[in-house]
């Protein structure tokens, strides 16, 4: 009786299986060796993100939720792992390439959801002087002041923007009921530029 030739593979592929033992990895007691090109689980660095929401903009799984709070001028952006599929949209789109950036984690074990969303980081937001609009956040402002150089000066709220915290910041003028020319060199948002630009 002869045996087939496919059933003397397998016997092969068995005593090798044997002798070589299984290809699976030993995770969870020994952690993978993860391969650079890997895309894990995004996170914020603090001091180069500029808190302008285009990584909450480009999530396609609303990953990453962004709220703002005008009475403390806050904007706090959060990733929720758990809902996160690590498309990398986030760091693609990212104005300064290094505000989000995928690491290599991959692991969500844990016993507590909410352990998921503690990833999150806050800018300081400017708002208009005027109405109290949310304009955006000052690193954001003050970032894109930076990136246009000197044409930055043609715009004033850009311009008021990057002088803050240096002595050659004007003061805010206090008591004005209604826009006059005079608010044309202060921090507005759109709306009220456009109503002082009618003005003047």
């Amino acid at each position: 009786m002869t045996i087939p030739l496919p059933k003397l593979r397998e016997l092969k592929e068995a005593v090798l299986a044997l002798i070589r033992g299984p290809y699976t990895t030993k995770f969870p007691a020994e952690e993978p060796k993860i391969p650079d090109a890997y895309r894990g689980f995004p996170d914020y660095h603090e001091e180069d993100c500029i808190g302008c929401g285009a990584c909450c903009n480009v999530c396609p799984s609303n990953a990453i939720e962004m709220t703002d709070d005008p009475n403390a001028a806050v904007r706090k952006l959060t990733i929720c792992i758990d809902r996160c599929i690590t498309c990398g949209q986030c760091q693609a789109n990212c104005p300064t390439e290094k505000g989000i950036l995928l690491g290599h984690e991959y692991d969500l074990t844990t016993y507590d959801r909410a352990d998921l969303r503690q990833r999150s980081v806050e800018k300081e937001l400017i708002t208009c002087e005027a109405c109290g609009q949310i304009i955006g956040a000052k690193d954001h402002i003050i970032w894109t002041a930076r990136r246009l150089g000197p044409l930055a000066y043609s715009h004033p709220t850009l311009m008021l923007a990057a002088l803050q915290g240096t002595a050659a910041a004007p003061r805010k003028p206090r008591g004005e009921k209604e826009l006059t020319r005079g608010d044309t060199v202060r921090i507005l948002c759109p709306r009220c530029r456009q109503e002082v630009s009618f003005l003047a």
